[in-house]
């Protein structure tokens, strides 16, 4: 393999209809498929949950992202980037996208976040249509792993599991994808069990 595809190899993510094709662990297998809110799942499962804002700016799409929101090539996007935190343990690295193309009508809601959760604002918005989900392994190199472990100040152990899914408000698209942190074992995978020491 030439230094030119196996860089593209390590840096595009791979993107799979089923999760099979990822090859979770059960427990992973639940948090990639659950069709619920995600935000709804963690807060169900810590004593407090919060969002910690890191970004939210223009910046260029990723190169295994432009094709989904519609772009002819990678351009500029709005993008939003967070820590989702179960008692101040980030357990998953969330990485949204929409095309500058989209107006204030399509995500009225979007540039004034903060740190609320995007995912209770989709879920509960009956205008929003929902895409399918997708699977992929990042590897380390991956730009959304390389970020995730900056935002945390360490290394990260490759690959992460990462799950990503389309909407529609409008004629506006939006990517978001969620990269799960390690942390997210440290959890109560139950919402009824003592959570781990």
């Amino acid at each position: 393999m030439s230094e030119t595809r196996t860089h593209r190899a390590v840096t595009h993510a791979y993107w799979y209809a089923h999760v099979n094709a990822v090859q979770p662990s059960p427990q992973m297998r639940g948090w990639l498929t659950d069709e619920m809110s995600l935000t709804m799942k963690l807060v169900a499962r810590c004593e407090q949950f919060r969002i910690r804002r890191l970004v939210q700016q223009q910046a260029m799409v990723l190169a295994d992202e432009y094709e989904m929101v519609a772009l002819p090539r990678r351009l500029q996007v709005q993008e939003r980037e967070v820590l989702l935190c179960c008692d101040d343990t980030p357990v998953v690295y969330a990485h949204t996208i929409v095309p500058l193309s989209a107006t204030a009508s399509d995500w009225p809601f979007f540039g004034t976040l903060g740190e609320r959760s995007l995912g209770t604002t989709l879920f509960g918005d009956p205008k929003v249509w929902r895409g399918k989900l997708e699977y992929a392994r990042l590897s380390a190199q991956h730009p959304l792993a390389v970020r995730a472990a900056a935002a945390l100040g360490q290394a990260l152990p490759a690959p992460l599991y990462a799950r990503r899914c389309l909407y529609r408000r409008g004629q506006g698209l939006l990517l978001v994808t969620e990269v799960f942190l390690p942390n997210l074992a440290t959890i109560r995978q139950n919402p009824h069990a003592e959570r781990k020491s």
